[in-house]
């Protein structure tokens, strides 16, 4: 198989498993948590290093949240069966990097590699996702240069693919739906929240040998579980978060 349709198909295969495959770090993690207790404890239990390295995951789904606010119907989704595209997204913060979602990923992913303290961990795992993602994005592409091609060409011409320009800036066509969020992006949220709170339960436990949360945690994950509940009933019960096209 010629090297360009290879990195597509396994670009797609990593595509179709995109939500879950990246969970397999996750035992790493802990097992640092277990192994390197005199340098994982305190950054885990840190409540200024826990809030720091919560915002930057938090600048990964707010990234997240002016892309998808912005995108129609049939684009820029969580669908993992195959590539969707009804159109090309070239606006908005598509103007200024072809890929912000999966860019918005890595920062939320970033906050948790941080989260641990142990800076080879972070080098492993920044690699990892890149490597991963890498493939998935040239699959995507492939996709989008043969669904689009007079206009997929100028657009990835001027605009780089993971590191956004500072100029450049193209109004979005469609404004921003704050219900467009919501409805698509308390999974992640909550994903995320969980994975917090479960390393720092896990870290105790490995160094004090008992189950238990520090407050800045436990008021996190109440609030995260919270907006969780009331997202997840308004979406499955009621039309509140529908809006046409969106």
């Amino acid at each position: 198989m010629p090297l360009r349709e290879e990195f597509e198909s396994s670009g797609n295969w990593l595509f179709r498993r995109r939500g879950w495959l990246p969970m397999l770090l996750y035992p790493f993690a802990i097992s640092l948590l277990y192994f390197y207790p005199e340098k994982t404890y305190s950054c885990v239990t840190s409540t200024s290093w826990g809030a720091f390295c919560l915002t930057v995951s938090l600048a990964g789904l707010i990234i997240r949240a002016i892309t998808v606010g912005h995108t129609p119907k049939g684009t820029s989704g969580r669908n993992t069966d195959k590539q969707i595209a009804e159109c090309l997204n070239h606006t908005g913060i598509y103007s200024v990097v072809r890929h912000p979602l999966y860019l918005g990923n890595f920062l939320m992913w970033l906050g948790l590699f941080l989260f641990i303290g142990i800076w080879w961990f972070v080098v492993i795992c920044a690699l990892a996702y890149w490597l991963y993602y890498e493939r998935i994005m040239f699959a995507e592409e492939e996709f989008l240069r043969r669904s689009y091609p007079n206009t997929y060409e100028k657009w990835a011409s001027q605009t780089p693919a993971f590191f956004p320009r500072l100029t450049g800036w193209k109004a979005s066509i469609l404004p921003f739906s704050l219900r467009n969020v919501l409805k698509r992006e308390y999974n992640g949220l909550f994903a995320m929240v969980i994975s917090f709170t479960m390393l720092n339960m896990t870290s105790h436990f490995f160094v004090q040998h008992r189950f238990q949360i520090d407050g800045f945690w436990q008021v996190t994950f109440g609030l995260g579980t919270l907006l969780f509940l009331i997202l997840r009933s308004l979406k499955k019960y009621t039309h509140v978060l529908e809006i046409a096209g969106r």
